[in-house]
């Protein structure tokens, strides 16, 4: 036994070779990004028929929506008296399955609620399920660091990871990086914030007493009262609360968002600071409810816009105002105009209810390259739009568009499609309201 023992546990000497051979994968689409655009893009792909690989930076799936520790699913409803679904897809799938399970819950016991809550890590899981059913090719802790583009068509993606170097061969992209990096890399103008944008550091508390939580009123008047005196720098956060788990998740915090290496990484450090102390402020002020509250987990640090595509089309505050029905729409929702653009607070601007604006195709398609169709918040908007279109619902509506005029283009371009026949394949997402 302790000769077979030994041979088990046997080690060698290693060096890394000088030139290291590159994995080669091929699909038929690449994602990159595996939030809530890149996850219905690759599902929706996957279910046309098409082979596709799934890349994410971050060792798991879900981008922000799961990491990020979101906590709500925004822009999926209308307002007014009547209401109705918006986006569906993966989006029926997601409430359906989260619903039954426990991982769903509707404020004030309301399934007419426009704004649901959600447990992450049931919605983790139901992501990573789906996407191995699937039979998607993921590549998990993938950076992106090069790409070959030839004849308007982008052809290879040069991926490290900490286990080696992969090189991906596509007909077609989706760049769901919210940071618009595939279209960046691939050399494309883009647009950038001249100010800033906050993004939120979330937090999980247990440990609370949901029957003597401060109602959002009270929470606002205190925090604005008593800011200064504990250091909190934004002065309207929001907590939601989920009673079956006794938990709430604090949305509290307003970060910059730099995309710079060394200031983006001291500023996921300064949100967790933030945290830190509204947990102080929640425990001192609100002692019945937070009084023995308790971090389960801090999010990773949460980002709203930042960069994003110059596309054939740009989605203005206009549209958005107007309720513009383009020729070409893919999607739609009627969440407010909602910038976070100084760090104590935010513009909130809803509209009347029965509104609705629209999402163009052109502005998913960068016009100088065939085969990239950008979704979620990096699609082309002015700063004021893209508040209003870069939540959940419009992310996956812009996923499904990405995947269905890829597989239209095919090998051609995905400007020559046929519109019409993107939208007979997107009509649930345009003109459904039961």
């Amino acid at each position: 036994m302790l000769e077979e023992k030994d041979a088990k546990t046997a080690t060698r000497t290693v060096r890394k070779a000088v030139n290291e051979p590159v994995q080669e994968v091929t699909a038929d689409i690449c994602v990159v990004g595996a939030g809530m655009a890149g996850i219905s893009a690759a599902l929706e792909a996957a279910r046309l028929g098409r082979k596709v690989v799934l890349i994410d930076g971050l060792p798991m799936l879900g981008g922000q929506v799961v990491n990020s520790i979101i906590g709500t699913f925004c822009g999926l409803f209308s307002d007014g008296p009547h209401f109705y679904q918006f986006t569906h897809g993966i989006a029926d799938d997601i409430l359906r399955d989260l619903a039954a399970t426990g991982g769903l819950y509707y404020p004030e016991g309301r399934r007419d609620h426009k704004v649901p809550l959600y447990d992450e890590t049931a919605l983790s899981r139901w992501i990573e399920k789906a996407v191995q059913a699937a039979g998607i090719t993921v590549i998990l802790g993938g950076i992106l660091r090069g790409v070959t583009s030839k004849e308007r068509r982008i052809t290879t993606l040069e991926i490290a990871t900490r286990y080696g170097d992969v090189r991906i061969a596509a007909n077609g992209f989706v760049d769901a990086t919210g940071d618009a990096a595939l279209t960046w890399q691939t050399g494309l103008p883009c647009r950038r914030l001249t100010g800033d944008v906050y993004g939120s550091h979330t937090a999980i508390l247990d440990g609370i007493d949901v029957n003597n939580h401060p109602t959002r009123d009270e929470l606002t008047a205190r925090q604005r009262e008593k800011a200064k005196e504990y250091g909190l720098v934004r002065t309207d956060g929001i907590v939601f609360v989920f009673p079956a788990r006794g938990t709430s998740v604090l949305n509290m915090t307003h970060v910059q968002t730099p995309l710079e290496p060394l200031a983006a990484s001291a500023k996921a450090l300064e949100g967790k600071d933030q945290i830190d102390l509204v947990v102080d402020f929640l425990r001192k002020e609100f002692p019945l409810a937070y009084g023995k509250a308790r971090i389960r987990a801090y999010g990773l640090p949460g980002v709203r816009q930042t960069r994003w595509i110059v596309g054939r089309q740009q989605l203005t505050t206009a549209d958005v105002f107007a309720g513009t029905h383009f020729s070409d729409a893919i999607g739609r929702t009627a969440w407010p105009i909602e910038l976070h653009d100084k760090s104590e607070g935010y513009i909130w601007q809803p509209f009347a209810e029965n509104h609705v604006h629209y999402i163009p195709l052109g502005a998913l398609t960068p016009p100088d390259i065939d085969n990239l169709v950008a979704a979620g918040r990096c699609i082309d908007a002015d700063v004021d739009a893209l508040s209003s279109v870069r939540v959940h619902g419009p992310c996956i509506a812009t996923g499904m568009a990405a995947a269905h005029a890829l597989d239209l283009a095919g090998t051609g371009s995905v400007h020559a499609i046929d519109i019409a026949v993107l939208q007979e394949r997107l009509k649930d997402n345009l003109v459904r309201t039961d």
